[in-house]
C-alpha cells in the first residue's frame, strides 16, 4: 500500500522526517511512503479520519484536541520523533540568569502559527507561580514579524524556533534567554493515524516505525555538518552554515528522540500544559491515545 504523509509545514525541527527520505530508509523498511504538505495543520485528524491521508506528523497535542472534540475518534499516536520542545525565547539584552518572573514586564511576543508553543511556555508560568494573563503579550504577529519587531526595539522578547533564534544570535540581534528543551521531556512530534489504519495495515506501520528508528539512531550518530548536508535539499534557500548551526543547536539540546519510544512523562507533560492553557477540557489517557506496539517489535 502506498501511505500518503502529512507534512505539516516546512521547518528545521522537522529534519529527522525529511532525513528518512534522504537516507531511503522507508525503502529499506519495504514501505511505499509519499509526502504531501497539508492545506491547514488543523486539519490533518480530519483529513486521516476521512482517508485523504493514511498518517501524519504532527504534535500529539493534535490528538488530544482531536480526542477533545470526539472521544471517539481513535486516532492514535505509534512513533515519536522530537521529544523536546524546539522552540527559544530570544531577547534584545542578553539574559544568562533567566528565570520565568523576567518575562512580567517587557514587551513579549508569542508564537501564532499553531498553538503549542503557547501552551506550554504559558505552563511553565504557572509552574513557575506566575499568571500568564500578567504578561505585556503580543499574540497576532508570525514569528518572521516578531524577529523583525525585535531587531526594530518593538518587542524586547520573542519566541521562535529555528532558523529564527539562530539568525539572531549571530547577528548580535537577540540573545538566548530560554531554551525549551532543557525543561526536560515534552512530546512534540510523532507520527498518528486512526486506529483502523493501525489495524489494518500493521506491516506499513511497523515499516514506518522501523525507518524513524534508523533515522532517530543516523542522526545521534552523525555530527551536525553531515545532518544538515543530508537534508539541505529540503532547504533550498537556507545558507548551508546557518542551517548546520541550527542543527548543531537542536542536537546538543537533544530535541529528537533517539528510538521511537514516547515517554508517559513527555506525554503527560503536554496535556497538563493543554489543560491548563484552556486548550483542551477533558484529558485523553496515554493508553487510549498512544499505541507503542509497533516500537516495541521494532526495538525487539
Amino acid at each position: 500500500m502506498s501511505i500518503t504523509l502529512l507534512e505539516n509545514f516546512r521547518a528545521v525541527f522537522y529534519t529527522p522526517f525529511y532525513a528518512a527520505f534522504s537516507l531511503g530508509a522507508y525503502e529499506e523498511a519495504g514501505t511505499d511512503v509519499r509526502m504531501e504538505t497539508s492545506p491547514d495543520p488543523a486539519r490533518n485528524a480530519e483529513l486521516l479520519m476521512s482517508g485523504d491521508a493514511q498518517v501524519s506528523w504532527g504534535g500529539p497535542m493534535r490528538v488530544m484536541v482531536a480526542y477533545d472534540k470526539n472521544p471517539d475518534c481513535g486516532l492514535k499516536v505509534f512513533c515519536e520523533v522530537v521529544c523536546r520542545d524546539p522552540f527559544f525565547l530570544i531577547g534584545r539584552e542578553p539574559n544568562p540568569a533567566f528565570r520565568m518572573s523576567d518575562l512580567v514586564g517587557p514587551k513579549v511576543a508569542t508564537v501564532s502559527e499553531v498553538p503549542t508553543p503557547w501552551m506550554c511556555l504559558q505552563h511553565d508560568l504557572r509552574l513557575a507561580g506566575l499568571d500568564p494573563r500578567g504578561l505585556d503579550r503580543v499574540s497576532d504577529r508570525t514569528m518572521g514579524e516578531n524577529a523583525a519587531a525585535l531587531r526594530a526595539g518593538e518587542v524586547d522578547v520573542i519566541q521562535v524556533f529555528q532558523p529564527f533564534a539562530e539568525e539572531l544570535i549571530r547577528e548580535g540581534a537577540g540573545h538566548a534567554w530560554y531554551q525549551a528543551a532543557e525543561r526536560g521531556l515534552t512530546t512534540y512530534t510523532a507520527f498518528y493515524a486512526p486506529a483502523s489504519f493501525l489495524r489494518e495495515e500493521p506491516e506499513s506501520a511497523l515499516g514506518m516505525t522501523r525507518a524513524m528508528r534508523k533515522t532517530e539512531r543516523w542522526l545521534a550518530e552523525n555530527d551536525a555538518e553531515d545532518v544538515a548536508r543530508l537534508v539541505k535539499p529540503w532547504f533550498e534557500d537556507m545558507d548551508f552554515d546557518l542551517l548546520t548551526a541550527a542543527v548543531a543547536r537542536y542536537k546538543s539540546l537533544g530535541l529528537w528522540n533517539e528510538n521511537p519510544r514516547l515517554a508517559q512523562e513527555s506525554f503527560e507533560w503536554l496535556r497538563a500544559a493543554c489543560l491548563s492553557g484552556g486548550l483542551i477540557s477533558t484529558g485523553v489517557s496515554y493508553d487510549e491515545a498512544v499505541d507503542m506496539r509497533f516500537v516495541d517489535e521494532a526495538m525487539a
